[in-house]
């Protein structure tokens, strides 16, 4: 193949990814997901299977979802956005080596490639499971299949129907197109028919209240005080007398001590005169080195319930990996003077006679905490957040996305609550009510269904279908190479 026509195939992967891009929220065209993959699966499974070339291949296929995908990384830390989708578009690369060397490529190319965004959910610093293609397809007809598999499962299919299309383009024959819509009607009859839990036959009167306010601000620049104020004041605006709980976003409270703050007994007021308990966003002060950010519950009677602290923590966000080395370096790190000290709760609070799944913000992103939460006996779920930091959407609209996974996932409501956006209540089918606009002040209020039962995801987890890929990836590469040496002799 010549210089020119790799140059072409680069480009057209480049190109490929970016499609893949346009899938994500805020732009949303999730059918461009199938589209992008397919382009990749033709360009990648056509043509010299040069190791070299196929990393490029697969790094630029990545690099083209990632690196608008992503984007919203820029606010954190330019110099760790850049490393990230670089990194993890090199996982990709790798990806696409190991399954263009392996038995039947249109298998073990969605396999590995589904495996490389496992890796990426969970390494480095924790893993960055944003702008994934389970992400990508939270409103197409195939989400139902969270339910069985969770958003790996889901993340395979979109592959494997990428690189199926690919093929059925080429040579459109009629068992072929039989094929492949018999496989798309089995994943999406998959999803509907799989458990996803029931009614219990009792509801809550839940309130969520977004105080509003600009975005693209930072704590370190912001008066705390100003964003309890608007929350204060769009909770008085609340009327309803038979409420079961109302629902403060992460961190809108920033002080030293909570329970002796003047803020505590401000939100005991509202408590009281509402006759419901409140589920606030605080953070408090450690040491010179450490903070805290957790939900905590206020009774009516001002004293305080549950509390969970955050487990998950957001890398560059809420804490700066290898500080030291980085201060050393001479890295500016002043942006995040202090580290988030990592809770090691379960993900749950009891609100009233309420067991509550909670993630707080970045944790929606991890399938396994709200699924802890479930386990727990939570009969609803909560993501209190805060995207104020972040200028634009993408983050946002990414998050709701996530959310709508987690219900899907789980079989529960959820209520999702930001102080300048977006708020929302979720449905169990994944269905949005109530979506606020960015900076709006409002209050949400709605009667959910309290629901148990789990589903088959809530029961497995991701661990048996990690394993049944590297199984069956690890014997196409084995075969793959056997009969290569064999060749070769």
């Amino acid at each position: 193949m010549t210089p020119s026509s790799n140059r072409a195939r680069y480009f057209a992967a480049l190109g490929s990814g970016t499609l893949v891009a346009f899938s994500l929220p805020p732009w949303g065209w999730w059918p461009l997901a199938f589209v992008g993959v397919a382009i990749f699966a033709r360009i990648t499974t056509s043509g010299t299977t040069r190791p070299r070339t196929q990393f490029l291949l697969g790094t630029l296929f990545a690099f083209g979802w990632f690196a608008p995908g992503m984007c919203w990384m820029w606010f954190l830390t330019p110099p760790g956005y850049v490393i990230a989708v670089l990194l993890f578009a090199a996982l990709h690369g790798v990806a696409s080596v190991i399954g263009s060397r392996s038995l039947y490529p249109l298998v073990a190319l969605p396999l590995a490639h589904a495996l490389a965004e496992t890796f990426r959910f969970s390494f480095p610093f924790g893993g960055v499971p944003l702008a994934s293609l389970a992400i990508s397809q939270s409103a197409s007809p195939l989400v139902g299949i969270v339910r069985i598999g969770g958003p790996l499962l889901l993340t395979f299919c979109v592959l494997q129907i990428g690189f199926a299309l690919s093929q059925l383009v080429v040579a459109p024959r009629m068992k072929h197109i039989a094929a492949f819509s018999a496989l798309i009607a089995f994943i999406v009859c998959a999803g509907i028919v799989a458990p996803h839990g029931h009614d219990t036959g009792e509801t809550r009167n839940i309130a969520a209240v977004q105080g509003g306010g600009p975005q693209g601000t930072l704590a370190i620049n912001t008066n705390p005080r100003d964003v309890v104020e608007r929350h204060l004041a769009a909770t008085r605006t609340i009327t309803s007398t038979n409420l079961d709980m109302v629902i403060w976003p992460e961190n809108v409270i920033d002080v030293a001590d909570f329970y002796t703050s003047k803020e505590r007994i401000e939100v005991a007021e509202q408590a009281a005169r509402l006759h419901a308990p409140f589920v606030v966003g605080i953070t408090e002060d450690m040491n010179a080195r450490y903070f805290t950010n957790a939900q905590i519950v206020v009774n009516e009677d001002g004293t305080l319930g549950d509390r969970y602290d955050k487990v998950r923590r957001v890398p560059f966000g809420e804490f700066v990996p290898l500080r030291g080395l980085l201060e050393t370096l001479g890295a500016p790190v002043d942006r995040i003077p202090r580290d988030a000290l990592a809770g090691s709760d379960i993900a749950q609070l009891h609100v009233g006679d309420t067991t509550v799944g909670v993630v707080i913000s970045w944790e929606v992103f991890f399938s396994g905490r709200a699924n802890e939460g479930v386990e727990a006996g939570g009969s609803l779920l909560v993501n209190p957040t805060n995207g104020s930091s972040y200028t634009g959407t993408i983050l946002q609209t990414q998050q709701i996305a996530s959310s709508r996974l987690r219900a899907i996932e789980n079989g529960r409501w959820l209520v999702q609550v930001s102080p300048t956006g977006f708020s929302a209540f979720i449905s169990p089918t994944g269905h949005v009510f109530d979506r606020t606009g960015v900076s709006e002040q409002r209050v949400l209020e709605r009667t959910i269904n309290l629901r148990t039962g789990r589903t088959l995801y809530s029961n497995l987890g991701d661990l048996p279908f990690i394993v049944a890929m590297v199984a069956l990836l690890g014997s196409l590469a084995f075969i793959a190479r056997k009969r290569r040496v064999s060749t070769q002799s």
